[in-house]
């Protein structure tokens, strides 16, 4: 076994788990998303878009403080 051959089975062992981590990845996001207590990670996507002064805030605040 030469150098070359390791190489390629490197990258394809590499491109392989790469590919499992991103579908996991996206997995966890979707099922957090179902999840009562996940964050929906949509809503944040336009608000580099949205951030005029006038613009509806991503999550709803009310300005009374906790005490």
């Amino acid at each position: 076994m030469d150098i070359a051959q390791l190489q390629a089975y490197g990258y394809f062992t590499l491109t392989i788990l790469l590919v499992i981590a991103l579908y996991g990845y996206i997995y966890h996001l979707y099922s957090t998303k179902k999840d009562a207590d996940g964050v929906d990670y949509e809503s944040y996507s336009d608000m580099a878009l949205k951030d005029d002064l006038g613009d509806t805030p991503v999550l709803p605040r009310s300005d009374d403080k906790e005490k």
